[in-house]
């Protein structure tokens, strides 16, 4: 029986997932193949699992990462913490199926920031996007001690900024920048968050969650004026092997 791993979102034609890990089996001779399931709405998802029985585990990415826990029998007490899921264990007992929600972008993002900042840095951090990613980072940054202001369309929150009111005093008291929004994405890579980038400087880091295409127009222009940039292939490649030793420990 050949085992079914996927990914569920929209759009997915930016996810390097099924190449990933159809690489991993093919390189350990296993019996598993990794299949994108694109759903219009969280909604299908019961049906999905119902109309594939051979399927152990899904991978999450936008814009499910919040709504899925909803549909969830059990949540990784890191992932209630968080907010956010990203990977699912399927497990199937009789005729009973039970789904387990984990999140693994916190541990990929962590290792993403500690290769770039110290932990003795003193730095504060703007986050841009206040979905299922941005979750994670801010889970990462509390955990790391470091501050951060949140950046949305919409100032839903007191503690949130828009983006027109990054200004020059903003951007030199916030010197990391992350970017947890699908702007600058696969296919639209003529495209980046509205920041003020002729304000960004030699002491600036940027970290850009998307890993397609690896140097977005976001890290582009910072790297122009000097800064640190660090994409997000390390937090893709390790989320997903934290995904799949979550898979194996079933």
């Amino acid at each position: 029986m050949t085992a079914v791993y996927g990914l569920i979102g929209k759009p997915l034609s930016h996810s390097y997932s099924k190449k990933h890990f159809t690489a991993r089996f093919d390189a350990n001779n296993l019996d598993a193949r990794y299949v994108l399931f694109p759903l219009d709405n969280i909604a299908e998802l019961p049906l999905l699992i119902e109309a594939n029985p051979d399927l152990r585990g899904l991978n999450v990415t936008i814009p499910y990462k919040q709504e899925v826990m909803s549909y969830l029998d059990e949540i990784d007490f890191g992932a209630k913490v968080i907010g956010a899921v990203n990977t699912i264990a399927i497990k199937r007992l009789k005729n009973k199926v039970i789904l387990k929600g984990y999140n693994t972008d916190a541990y990929g993002f962590e290792l993403t920031l500690n290769s770039v900042i110290k932990p003795d840095t003193n730095i504060k951090a703007l986050v841009l996007g206040t979905g299922g990613a941005a979750r994670a980072v801010r889970y990462v940054l509390r955990k790391a001690g470091i501050p951060f202001r949140s950046v949305g369309r919409h100032n839903l929150k007191s503690d949130q900024l828009i983006y027109g009111l990054i200004t020059p005093p903003v951007m030199d008291q916030y010197k990391l920048i992350i970017n947890t929004t699908p702007v600058g994405m696969y296919p639209n890579i003529d495209q980046a968050p509205d920041i003020p980038y002729h304000l960004i400087g030699n002491e600036h880091v940027l970290i850009d969650a998307i890993y397609n295409p690896e140097e977005t127009l976001f890290l582009k222009k910072g790297k122009e004026r000097g800064a640190k940039t660090a994409n997000g292939v390390m937090m893709f490649v390790m989320q997903a092997e934290a995904s799949w030793k979550i898979w194996q420990s079933l």
